[in-house]
This record gives C-alpha cells, structure tokens and sequence, in this order.
C-alpha cells in the first residue's frame, strides 16, 4: 500500500481509502459478514482511512461493530460526518455527535466532516448555533481530532467556505469524466495551497466510468493496457496528481477491493507520462463530443442573481447524455443543494440575462437552462426529492 501525509498535520494516510456508503446489504440491510471480510481484508493489505456517515443506513452502526470485535480501531482513521441540515439548535450538535460515537462504538472521530456543506449561508448559520466553539472544545477534549466539510456546490461556494474557517480537511467529487464538476480542479488546487489535505469521492461516478463507459473510452483504455480495468485507470489518474491525498472508493466485493489494492499499490505522483496524459486529453475530448452544451465550468456566469448552479446545472445535464440519464439526474440533484432550504434548480431562473452578458463561449444560458429544467425536471422527479427534504427534516 502506499501512502501519502497530511500536509497539516503529518499523518500517514492510504492513497485508498474504504468508502462505507456501498457496504454489501441484504434487502436494505449492511451484510455484516461480508462487509467484515472486506473491511479486515483492507486493513490487512493497508488501507487505514474508513469513511462513514450518519445519513448512511446503518453503516456507523456496522463499522462500529466490525472494527470493536477485531480490536482494530488503533489501526485505523475513521471518518463520520455531521448532517448540517438537521441542525434545528445548538444542543442538536451534540446530539447527534454522541449518537455518531455510540453507534462507532469509539470514544474519539479522527476526521468529522460536516456534510455536504455546500453553501457559505449553511455554515454562517451553523456558526449562529455555536459550532465554532463547540469544535474547539471537542478538539480540545480529543472526541474530535480533525474537523473537515465534504461538499457538493459550485467552485465559487467552495472557494468562500475554504476561507471561512481553518479547516483540516476538505472531501469533494472529483473524476477524470469532467474535472471542472462542482469543487473541480480550481477548488482542488485551492486546497492545496491552503495545505488541506484533500479526501476525493465518486472517483468513478458510484461504477458508472466502470460499466457506462463510452464505447470509444472503453477502446482506447483497452488498446493501451489491455491489463488495466476501467476503475485502475480512472483512479490512475486521480493518484497522479499530487494535490491528492486520499481516494474514497466504496467497494462491496472482493473482486472490486483486489483490483484497487493492486492499482493502489503501484500508484505514485506523476506515473502517468506525456503519452498518458495525452490519452486522457483524447478521453475528454470523447466525453465533450457528447455534450449537448458546450459549458467550460469557468463559473463566470456566477453567482447568478436567481441563485441557480448555472454550470452544474449544465454539468449534470451533459451527464445524462455522456453517461445515463439516471446518472445525470443524481449529479442534478446534487448540484441543486436539495439538502439546503433554497434550492439552486434550473426553474429559479428569473431570465435576467445577467449571466450571458459575462459567458466567453456566448452560451444561451437562458434557453439552455429551459433544456435542462425539460430533461431534469420531470414531474416524477420531485417526488422523491420532497420525500429525501422531509426525511432530512427539511
């Protein structure tokens, strides 16, 4: 296994770590045994950083339980997260803090994330509760030992949040299908700069850039190393770059775990040479010759005054053709914060003109968001959203 460090704090971390979201279930339910033979079997060839959360099902519940009857939990960083939206008063932090620990079966969290903080408005409301404080004292106490966010936004929310606290680790979507999607390659770099240790999701889009791979994409891989899998390559390309500390990926079988141990193990900063990254630029240039709208994500037409995500509005529509339109409809409901109080849809537009007067690709912003609203938004689709705010208490 190899390794990189923390660049704020020096801890030695598995460039692949264990996303817990996709544990093995039986009708609904975590399979105990086999998600215990996968996650023993992890630690044994090295991975050491284990992502959870309390929104996961039962999963906090069943990491707790594995790692407490093997004895393990010295061998391991374990990462939970804290659902902002949930938080109604100051005394719901803790609640729901202690909750995470019980469940965990641990006395302490080594990365407690606050999840899917996506919006500068929900941490300033987060800070009314008090929350500043409450870090410190955890931190202080030990019960906390870094404190991070996990986000899904626009870069422009990103780059805000980052200066807004002195955080100690940051967890966004990032993938080589489009590198400007939310955080993107700005947000990354920003990071960075900044010293936080950046934690990637969705490597390979939840298995899509493994089974809904363009035929075109599938050829190339398959004619430059044939002994290469998909999900090697697109986590290749993320390990060559050095901005990245940790990659999630949420394995739920052995075939899936011995294929990323072995990619992890030869992983390294720059092994991809010039003719790989060329093959890379050819991989983009497939995955645009798809897109029905020619976005660049350069977010200059941001903020819009409607508060929609214009560039991820567009993002998740090119998805839905690119790869699937369930795909694309799961990046959308993401970009458009369905776990804030305001959500940044494509029908907030108010058809201003604002953000076409600053696109450099002179893009028809407005009637392209009525495509996007058309596809993205059937009628169907906002039942089940109603239905995720309500149970997220929304």
């Amino acid at each position: 296994m190899q390794y990189r460090t923390d660049p704020k704090y020096g801890n030695k971390i598995s460039v692949l770590g264990f996303g817990c979201m996709r544990f093995p279930k039986n009708f609904g339910v975590v399979d105990i045994k086999k998600s215990e033979a996968l996650v023993m079997k992890a630690i044994e060839k090295g991975v050491n950083y284990f992502d959870t959360a309390r929104i996961y099902y039962g999963n906090e519940e069943a990491l707790g339980t594995i790692v407490s009857r093997n004895r393990v939990r010295d061998k391991i960083l374990i990462a939970s997260k804290l659902p902002g939206w949930q938080i109604k008063t100051a005394d719901d932090i803790e609640k729901i803090f202690q909750l995470t620990l019980e469940k965990l079966n641990t006395d302490y969290i080594d990365y407690y994330l606050i999840h899917m903080l996506s919006e500068l408005s929900t941490w300033e409301r987060l800070k009314n509760f008090g929350i500043e404080k409450w870090i410190e004292n955890k931190k202080k106490s030990g019960q906390i030992r870094r404190l991070g966010f996990s986000f899904h936004g626009d870069c422009g929310q990103y780059l805000k949040i980052l200066d807004a606290f002195d955080w100690d680790a940051t967890l966004i979507q990032y993938n080589y299908s489009n590198e400007n999607f939310q955080a993107g390659i700005t947000g990354l770099k920003a990071a960075y700069e900044k010293k936080i240790p950046v934690f990637i999701m969705e490597p390979l889009l939840g298995g899509t850039l493994v089974n809904d791979l363009p035929k075109a994409v599938r050829t190339l891989f398959e004619k430059t190393h044939p002994e290469w899998t998909p999900a090697r390559w697109g986590l290749n390309w993320l390990w060559n770059q050095k901005e990245i500390t940790m990659t999630l990926s949420g394995m739920n079988s052995d075939i899936q775990l011995e294929d990323n141990l072995r990619a992890a193990e030869d992983s390294r900063v720059g092994m991809l040479d010039e003719a790989g990254l060329e093959l890379f630029a050819e991989v983009r240039r497939i995955f645009n010759e798809s897109y029905k709208i020619k976005c660049t994500g350069c977010s200059y037409c941001m903020p819009c005054p409607g508060n929609v995500n214009i560039p991820g509005c567009f993002a998740s529509y090119n998805a839905s053709y690119a790869l699937t339109l369930f795909k694309g409809l799961w990046k959308y409901s993401q970009t458009v914060s369905f776990t804030a109080k305001t959500m940044r849809n494509a029908s907030r537009c108010i058809n201003c003109g604002k953000c076409e007067q600053h696109c450099p690709q002179a893009l028809p912003i407005r009637a392209n968001l009525k495509l996007v609203k058309k596809r993205l938004e059937p009628f169907w689709f906002w039942l089940p959203l109603r239905i995720a705010r309500k149970f997220i208490h929304l």
